[in-house]
């Protein structure tokens, strides 16, 4: 089949379809090559480094223990409430806190404060933990996690990014004084 024009319709198909194929290519490529980009060029501006805001001083009485919350440095705006993440304040007098996980040591079931006994209990298997986030009975091996905490211009900073294991030291009054759990 000759085509005035120099160009039959065949060869006209193969170069439409090459097109439309490198255009699809394109198209899948771009995720890939951000998600392989990604640790390069992810703006940073929250992480493992940050220390956030629990609020003022005046939110924790001295001999309380409340319930705080905090945003996790590492989500998604479109996280909503999955994003706040809950921790135990303990203000042990002035300038010295206990920050705790809310999950037990066990299975990271939510521990609640129950003022009355003076004790964190566990639902899931009757763990039960003393004011200090020491152990006191059930299956847990070990206390409660600990942040690490300090305290800046009349507010409780924690280092919340970092998750609390097994192992990992325990904070103690300022940042820089850690033990080994």
């Amino acid at each position: 089949m000759s085509v005035e024009n120099g160009i039959s319709r065949r060869a006209m198909l193969v170069k439409l379809g090459l097109f439309l194929n490198g255009i699809i290519g394109v198209v899948l490529a771009v995720p890939i090559a951000r998600y392989l980009l990604s640790p390069v060029i992810r703006e940073k501006k929250y992480g493992y480094e940050t220390w956030l805001s629990l609020g003022g001083l005046e939110q924790f009485p001295t001999g309380q223990t409340r319930l705080a919350t905090y945003r996790n440095p590492l989500v998604n705006d479109w996280d909503g409430e999955t994003g706040n993440i809950a921790c135990w304040v303990r203000r042990v007098d002035d300038q010295t806190f206990q920050v705790f996980a809310i999950n037990c040591a066990h299975l990271g079931c939510p521990v609640r404060w129950f003022p009355q006994s003076s004790l964190f209990m566990c639902p899931c298997h009757g763990g039960a933990y003393y004011q200090d986030g020491s152990r006191a009975s059930g299956p847990p091996e070990r206390g409660l996690f600990q942040y690490r905490y300090k305290i800046e211009h009349g507010k409780l900073l924690i280092k919340a990014g970092e998750m609390p294991t097994p192992g990992q030291p325990v904070a103690n009054k300022e940042a820089g004084k850690t033990t080994c759990a």
